[in-house]
C-alpha cells in the first residue's frame, strides 16, 4: 500500500464518509435548514448530540438565538434536496419554501422536522463553545421520530429498507445500496487476535 504523509491537513477529506444530515431551525417565525456532515453523539445520559457550525451561518444566528435545533437524517433518493440546501443561504430565501421540503410537527420543540428524513432528533441547546472556525453546538435530545420500518428489531438501521445519504468530501455523495452487512462479535475477534 503506497501511504503517504504530510504535515497539515491538505484538502482534510480524510474522515469521510459521514452521515449527510440536514439542520433545521427555527426563531419566532424564521426558518431555515443547512446541511451538515460533521456531527456525532457524545453521550448516552443525558442524550446529546453535537454539530459543528460556522458562526457566519444563517442557522447559527438562529439556533443561538432559539436554543433549539433538529438534526434530520436524509435517505439517498433525496440527495438533490441536501446538496440544494447546503449550496444556498438561509438569510437568502425561505429553503423550506423554496425546495418544498414538507415538515413534521415536532414533539418538543418549535423546530420543523423533515417529512423525508428517516429520523430526526429534537435538540435544546445546553452548550455553545468555540472551535477553531466553527461553533460546537451541543444538543439534549428531547425527542427521536423515525420511521419504524428503516430500524431493525434492535435498533440498528435496516440498510435493506432505507439507504442513508453519505457525504465523502468536495460535493461528492454516495448512497449504501447494495452493500453487506456484516455482524462481527467483538469477543471472538479479541481472542483471534490475541492468539
Amino acid at each position: 500500500m503506497d501511504k503517504r504523509s504530510t504535515e497539515g491537513v491538505g484538502i482534510f477529506a480524510q474522515h469521510y464518509p459521514r452521515v449527510a444530515a440536514i439542520i433545521t431551525s427555527r426563531d419566532k417565525d424564521k426558518t431555515n435548514a443547512m446541511t451538515v456532515a460533521w456531527h456525532t453523539p457524545v453521550s448516552y445520559d443525558p442524550p446529546l448530540f453535537a454539530i459543528a457550525i460556522a458562526p457566519k451561518r444563517y442557522s447559527y444566528q438562529l439556533i443561538s438565538s432559539s436554543k433549539e435545533f433538529a438534526v434530520n437524517f436524509m435517505p439517498a433518493a433525496r440527495a438533490e434536496e441536501v446538496a440544494a440546501v447546503g449550496g444556498s443561504g438561509g438569510g437568502d430565501m425561505d429553503k423550506l419554501r423554496s425546495f418544498r421540503l414538507s415538515s413534521d410537527r415536532p414533539a418538543k420543540t418549535l423546530v420543523p422536522i423533515l417529512h423525508a428524513a428517516y429520523a430526526a432528533y429534537e435538540c435544546r441547546l445546553v452548550e455553545d463553545r468555540p472551535c477553531g472556525d466553527h461553533r460546537l453546538l451541543i444538543g439534549e435530545i428531547v425527542a427521536v421520530h423515525w420511521q419504524k420500518n428503516a430500524f431493525m428489531e434492535d435498533g440498528s438501521p435496516d440498510l435493506a429498507r432505507i439507504n442513508p445519504l453519505l457525504y465523502i468530501g468536495n460535493e461528492h455523495y454516495v448512497s449504501t445500496e447494495g452493500c453487506t452487512i456484516r455482524t462481527i462479535e467483538r469477543e471472538l475477534c479479541i481472542g483471534r487476535l490475541r492468539a
